[in-house]
């Protein structure tokens, strides 16, 4: 057989998603001598340079640009066709990284018992919170990312989803605020409003609901994260909307005597909060694992 050894595709992966020699060397337990070599043949294979010099530091030539998704894909598909159908998870031995996708919400709301519950079952293994910057299936088709938690949003006919819980909207005040010995539209739409939004959006059921009833809304501020909108009404009149959840749960915020709970004086849509993963590792032993622990943290809540 005259046919390329494929065994490159997995070097040519991680060079070109670290970008240097020393990081792909480190991600795949070799020597950078070893590396090094490595690169010369996938050179050599594929007519590019793949990484040059600039300055003191690595870049990827435009060709490995346009490879990189591709790559990386491939070798996703191969292992996974290479997997066992049927495994034996062993998770004291089991050594894994699981990238979870979520918004600061719910990283601080259940992180730290979801942290907990892997810790203890298979200590080896470990979490890797990154943040939502759209909804989007790129990252999951990809294999960037294992799990995404949020509301669903257009991801995609083939993307596998389980429902963890029902949330709603709900108003965070500081202690003895006017609204919380009463709260009705119009007094609620007098107060500043402190919403969170990572893309930057006003708009939304509540805005939709005051508008309806003839009220504007009274935006004093917006933030990246539902806690800095908690922690800007502590000495304040404004309101906080942040989900039920957050309120009940948060380690910081749920037995804070400066911060009391007001109900919405209208009707919102709840939410439905989701994990969502690509069919690829549906029968996955490790990620089967992942996924009932995540459901049983959220449930347990």
């Amino acid at each position: 057989m005259n046919d390329a050894d494929l065994n490159l595709l997995i070097a040519l992966d991680a060079l070109l998603i670290e970008g240097s020699v020393i990081g792909a060397a480190r991600r795949l337990g070799l020597s950078e001598s070893a590396m090094s070599r490595t690169l010369g043949r996938l050179r050599a294979t594929t007519g590019d340079a793949l990484l040059v010099r600039a300055g003191r530091h690595m870049v990827l030539t435009p060709y490995a640009e346009a490879i990189r998704e591709r790559t990386h894909h491939t070798v996703t598909e191969a292992r996974a066709v290479l997997s066992p159908a049927a495994q034996t998870l062993d998770l004291q031995q089991l050594e894994r990284c699981f990238t979870l996708r979520t918004n600061e919400g719910f990283v601080e709301t259940f992180g730290s018992a979801l942290i907990a519950a892997v810790a203890a079952q298979a200590p080896k293994s470990w979490l890797c919170f990154v943040p939502k910057p759209e909804k989007s299936a790129r990252d999951l088709r990809e294999g960037n990312i294992d799990v995404e938690i949020g509301v669903l949003g257009n991801m995609g006919p083939e993307i596998r989803l389980q429902a963890l819980f029902r949330d709603r909207f709900v108003g965070v005040v500081r202690t003895g605020h006017p609204l919380t010995a009463h709260c009705d539209i119009q007094q609620f739409a007098a107060f500043g409003q402190i919403v969170a939004s990572r893309c930057g959006e006003l708009g939304g059921p509540i805005h939709d609901a005051l508008q309806q009833a003839g009220y504007t809304r009274k935006i004093a501020a917006l933030v990246p994260a539902f806690s800095s909108a908690v922690a800007l009404v502590q000495d304040t009149d404004f309101i906080a909307l942040v989900p039920h959840s957050l309120f009940l749960h948060h380690p910081l915020i749920k037995n804070s005597a400066s911060l009391a709970m007001i109900e919405l004086p209208f009707a919102t849509p709840e939410m439905t909060v989701s994990q969502l993963w690509h069919p690829r590792l549906e029968n996955d032993a490790a990620h089967r694992w992942l996924r009932s622990v995540v459901k049983q943290v959220c449930n347990s809540k």
